[in-house]
């Protein structure tokens, strides 16, 4: 027996962790929450890729090559992230939003 997933489900799913990463990228403060926001945007569209290319084009995998480009630009995004997020954590002693003004010459 095999249950099958209407296409609404995984956009519901997609959609929620949109706005969750939306939510998050608008209202936090703290950088490495601003990253998580980022990355929960980056796997909606991701989920968007792989679902609308099961639905549209079920035996091509064009949607699937985008998403391993999309974890891939995402996981060097989040390297380069990281880092800055160290690098202002060692000149300010705190990773809040706020206090990269202070960085300025």
């Amino acid at each position: 027996m095999e249950i099958e997933i209407h296409v609404i489900h995984y956009l519901v799913i997609s959609t929620v962790m949109m706005f969750c990463g939306v939510y998050g990228f608008f209202t936090r403060k703290n950088l490495l929450a601003l990253l998580i926001s980022v990355e929960l945007m980056l796997n909606a569209t991701n989920i968007n890729f792989a679902v609308f290319n099961r639905y549209l084009f079920p035996g091509q995998l064009e949607g699937h090559f985008f998403s391993l480009f999309g974890i891939a630009i995402a996981a060097a995004e989040t390297a380069v992230a990281i880092a800055i997020i160290i690098n202002v954590y060692r000149n300010v002693k705190h990773i809040l939003t706020d206090d990269i003004t202070d960085l300025k010459g």
